[in-house]
């Protein structure tokens, strides 16, 4: 009888245990796969069921919040500056999930991570709102007047402050109302979607970071770094010959300046005068190797660090026996291409003594009690020269503004250095073309404290003017506003929020 009892007893111990590895193998090794299996909308409707953090701009201004609902679900994801920021919020939707912020910090902001779920012991027994607040390191101002500058034009504004690497404006038009997505009628919001995405001008990309242009001449700016720094490249030397252009090696067809203009000189004169044949003889002389090493150091060929998913800038890799093609990549052309972004990171690393801190857009997140989870400190990302290289180069591109085709960026008190371009694109005939500006400003005898990058797209005809005419007024309005003081919080920003506490 005993040993008939303990064959039971040992049964059911194994029953229980085979049942417990069971248990925990659906509940925790399959738990995700389930989650996210097509038809389980359980998760999803979870989600929409809870409220998620805030996000508000440095000066405290409102970008996205949970509000209570009445119908399905029982918050509804709000954005008050609606179009202004929504290439930065992204959107948070039933059948498409989310973009942008709401998707690199999702977990932050329905407060999954555990940092957020167990701040102390005590959590452990409670349930405590731990829902993660974002705030931003944009500012509104410069934000509202990025996109007043740009007005009708399609482009994009970036500006960042080139000692930390936070930004503080990024616009793209056309953008787009990211609260038509956040509809709880999923037959709306799809509808939506859908609209948008056939959209003249795809609003749903963030140009400002997953959008890659040719650079045109601002890509000289790289091109004279490298030449400087590894090249035999000084203020004085070499003295490169006047002409209208040159016949690259391996081909017959000339590569001329715009409008077949003669120019040539030292370093600083080819700058403000935007030599193609000058910088495409200095790529010739670099080499495929050091150009392909000077353009990586700038962030080439790499996906940039930033907390929402840039792209990689692109610099041909491989131009053995193909002179004509590292001729064109050092004056912007060719397979050259860049995100807006990666420019306004190029004019940062110079205005930052060749160092190149990595970008963001979150300063900080706070959780539903408004304790601090997480500071974002100034990271280098790359050394892209020596701190004597970039003060030649600033040198050169103050020359851009006072000599050059920058001078409409200019502004009375500041120390402004800036590099144009013009990128012609697609056939010969019309001719059509990107206009770009880079720059970097400062107070007199001060570090610089703004970068700026602005593209303004598909423009009739092609003149190296072309950028200091568009896009540098552009530029200089965000940069004067930059030094203005910050604008005070709104009052009590966020307190609509279910999170229970703004930043």
């Amino acid at each position: 009888m005993d040993r008939s009892i303990r064959r039971l007893g040992a049964f059911l111990l194994l029953c229980f245990c085979a049942l417990f590895v069971q248990l925990n193998y659906i509940q925790v090794l399959k738990a995700e796969k389930l989650n996210v299996r097509t038809g389980n909308n359980r998760p999803i409707d979870q989600s929409f069921s809870k409220p998620r953090g805030t996000m508000v701009t440095a000066d405290g201004v409102l970008l996205a919040e949970s509000v209570p609902s009445d119908d399905r679900f029982q918050y509804q994801r709000e954005y008050p500056e609606g179009e202004l920021y929504g290439a930065l919020t992204g959107f948070f939707n039933y059948s498409r999930g989310a973009t942008g912020l709401e998707r690199s910090y999702n977990q932050e902001l329905s407060g999954k991570t555990a940092k957020q779920q167990v701040r102390e012991i005590g959590d452990l027994f409670v349930d405590t709102d731990r829902t993660g607040n974002l705030k931003l390191s944009v500012r509104s101002d410069i934000q509202k007047v990025a996109k007043q500058a740009l007005g009708d034009f399609r482009g994009s504004v970036v500006a960042l402050d080139p000692r930390t690497g936070e930004v503080l404006a990024m616009y793209s038009n056309p953008s787009y109302d990211p609260n038509l997505l956040a509809d709880h009628d999923v037959t709306d919001s799809e509808n939506a979607y859908k609209l948008l995405s056939a959209a003249d001008g795809n609003p749903l990309l963030p140009k400002a970071y997953r959008e890659i242009y040719p650079p045109g001449s601002t890509f000289k700016a790289v091109t004279g770094s490298t030449g400087v720094e590894v090249g035999g490249v000084t203020p004085t030397s070499p003295d490169y010959p006047v002409v209208r252009s040159i016949t690259v090696p391996g081909t017959t067809r000339p590569l001329r300046n715009f409008g077949g203009s003669e120019c040539g000189g030292t370093l600083f004169t080819i700058l403000a005068k935007s030599c193609n044949t000058s910088f495409a003889q200095m790529g010739l002389d670099l080499g495929g190797d050091k150009m392909v090493a000077g353009a990586q150091g700038f962030g080439f060929n790499s996906v940039p660090p930033f907390d929402l998913p840039a792209v990689a800038s692109r610099f041909k890799t491989d131009f053995t026996r193909n002179e004509p093609a590292l001729a064109q990549s050092s004056i912007g052309q060719n397979e050259t291409a860049a995100t807006p972004l990666q420019m306004a990171l190029v004019a940062a690393g110079i205005a930052n003594d060749g160092v190149i801190m990595e970008p963001h857009v979150v300063s900080e997140i706070r959780d539903g009690e408004g304790d601090l989870v997480k500071a974002f400190d100034p990271t280098e990302w790359k050394k892209a020269t020596s701190p004597q290289t970039a003060d030649i180069m600033r040198q050169g591109m103050r020359g851009v503004v006072t000599e050059g085709s920058a001078s409409r960026i200019a502004v009375e008190g500041l120390d402004i250095g800036a590099k144009t371009g013009t990128a012609q694109f697609g056939p010969s005939e019309p001719l059509r073309s990107h206009a770009w500006i880079i720059a970097w400003a400062a107070l007199p005898n001060q570090p610089a404290s703004i970068a700026v990058a602005v593209i303004v797209e598909n423009q009739d005809g092609a003149s190296e003017s072309t950028g200091g005419r568009l896009a540098a007024p552009i530029a200089k309005q965000v940069i004067e506003q930059s030094f203005q003081p910050m604008p005070a919080p709104p009052a009590d920003p966020g307190t609509t929020t279910t999170s229970g506490a703004g930043n």
